[in-house]
């Protein structure tokens, strides 16, 4: 048998083992011998269930596996809806084999797990439920910006779990009904090495490129919102397309940042609107504020000056084209962290809105947000892990956390979105 080795078990080999409860990532905990064992991250399980499970990585302090064989299966456990969906399948879905409460639940206790250890909030005091979005189906046909990785031969197709392998597929279940209808996955795609879908909230579908050897694949266990890295280049469809959110309609490039589920924009705005209770007169700081989704919808509320902070020039010009209509509006086009240490953002300021990307925030800029003392802070997370370091910084610097909810914007996978309160205690 090859593969690495560690100890007395290689790659490829299968183990039996009682899966425990979900971790950050996708996966559940077991132990091998025991429960002061070694610790193996188990795929496409269930906590309680006792499976056989082939190993796909070794570390050293932990092993990575598959359920291969299901012995005592949960009774949240459902046949998968994608048929590939399974161990070396596609590696875009972990929660297929799930039912949809199982997966609400699954993600609560993640998002709890990772604010107590992480973030160092008392176990007693934090309720997590994470919330269904609006839709027909709760689960499929959702996504409405779905990439696929071109392989060699120029075909079309999703990742596998943490690798750079294509697998060939007919559709993809979650996509959006539009992108789904596309003939993007029955054509073949030679000079480009990433094909990303687009079907707005206003009816627009885009499909782009990117061209070969400007950058690798990403993995395929990530959100996937647009290739990592390169120069995404237009296929088919407008130049700008039509979301609808927050009472407006925005036009961005098909390649600019957008929610990815139809109902998240309108669903993170009015979670932030509910936090926050922007009232007339007070100033405001939209931090990694894209297209100015968050800037609009409390603008309209304090009818006084908002800052919008954003690095990506694509979204600033969205920013400034979308949004030329509020009087009171500031765009900066800089790092957040830079803007706010060279003061090109000053106070005083009342609100803040952080939606920082997949890693955080950071400890500098929580530090520089606290020390601005805005009556309160909502933090918009994409990453439970980020947010609990981010929420631990804040209270170290003497912020009280005053909820946090959890929303399904993700479904069939294990990402999740969080919004956070916070106010200075």
């Amino acid at each position: 048998m090859t593969g690495a080795i560690i100890d007395d078990l290689v790659e490829g080999d299968r183990v039996e083992v009682t899966v425990g409860a979900p971790a950050h990532g996708g996966h559940c905990v077991a132990r091998l011998g025991g429960p002061h064992g070694r610790v193996i991250f188990v795929r496409h399980a269930l906590p309680g269930e006792r499976v056989t499970a082939e190993i796909t990585e070794l570390h050293r302090g932990y092993l990575r596996a598959d359920a291969v064989e299901i012995h005592e299966p949960s009774p949240d456990r459902v046949t998968p809806p994608c048929p590939y969906a399974h161990p070396g399948g596609c590696g875009g879905c972990d929660l297929q084999h799930a039912s949809g409460e199982a997966q609400l639940r699954w993600k609560a206790e993640v998002v709890r797990e990772q604010l107590v250890r992480l973030g160092g909030l008392d176990p007693e005091g934090i309720f997590v439920r994470v919330e269904p979005l609006p839709a027909k189906d709760p689960l499929l046909g959702w996504r409405t910006r779905v990439r696929y990785a071109i392989d060699a031969a120029g075909r079309p197709g999703l990742l596998q779990h943490r690798s750079h392998q294509v697998v060939p597929i007919d559709r993809c279940r979650i996509a959006h009904p539009a992108i789904q209808d596309l003939d993007v996955l029955a054509e073949e795609w030679p000079g480009v090495d990433a094909v990303q879908a687009v079907a707005s909230t206003g009816g627009d579908v885009a499909v782009l490129g990117r061209p070969s050897g400007t950058a690798g694949p990403a993995h395929g266990d990530d959100l996937g919102e647009a290739p990592e890295g390169g120069s995404l280049v237009r296929l088919a469809g407008p130049a700008e397309v039509t979301e609808q959110a927050a009472g407006r309609a925005w036009r961005i490039p098909p390649q600019g940042f957008w929610q990815v589920h139809p109902q998240a924009a309108d669903t993170l705005v009015t979670a932030v609107l509910e936090m926050l209770r922007p009232a007339a007169g007070e100033t405001t700081w939209d931090l990694y504020g894209g297209a100015g989704l968050f800037a609009a919808a409390i603008a309209g509320r304090t009818g006084a000056r908002v800052t919008v902070v954003e690095s990506s020039p694509a979204g600033v010009a969205a920013a400034r084209a979308n949004l030329a209509d509020l009087p009171h509006l500031d765009i900066v086009e800089a790092r957040v962290e830079t803007a706010l240490s060279r003061r090109r953002v000053t106070g005083p300021v009342d609100l803040v809105v952080l939606d920082p990307p997949r890693a955080g925030a950071g400890a500098r800029v929580v530090r520089a947000v606290a020390a601005a003392r805005p009556r309160a802070v909502a933090y918009v997370a994409c990453d439970p892990a980020a947010l609990a370091r981010d929420l631990k910084t804040f209270r170290a610097e003497g912020w009280r956390v005053e909820g946090v909810r959890a929303f399904d914007c993700f479904p069939m996978t294990q990402h999740v979105e969080c919004v956070a309160h916070l106010t200075p205690a």
